[in-house]
């Protein structure tokens, strides 16, 4: 928690994020919710987007994401994401289409993606 805390991700920020704009979309199954994502509309970025292991391969994180999209390209030309370069999601964000991948050190890599 402490590392979310120094890159200033604390419950209080996400609070205010959810609070002054539309930045968030759930998904939910049997009243359960099965995945999120949520966007730094100011900063153009995809902040986050989670699915539970179970419910992956069933589209729900591509429709999270693109819902995210829709919203980052309404005020942006460019929206862009960090994660880790070996982790799962960076192969799932270079299959939907995010690219320009950049090293910013320490594992991570910034993708981008254009508004069409």
């Amino acid at each position: 928690m402490s590392e979310m805390a120094e890159m200033g991700i604390t419950e209080a920020s996400v609070t205010e994020m959810i609070q002054s704009a539309p930045c968030a979309w759930v998904a939910c199954e049997d009243a359960q919710i099965v995945g999120f994502s949520m966007i730094d509309s100011d900063e153009g970025s995809l902040f986050a987007a989670f699915v539970l292991p179970s419910y992956e391969g069933k589209g729900i994180g591509k429709r999270l994401v693109q819902a995210a999209e829709e919203a980052l390209f309404s005020k942006h030309a460019l929206a862009w994401l960090e994660t880790a370069e070996a982790s799962r999601a960076a192969g799932f964000y270079r299959h939907i289409g995010w690219s320009n991948e950049q090293d910013i050190g320490e594992g991570d890599i910034r993708l981008e993606k254009r508004r069409l």
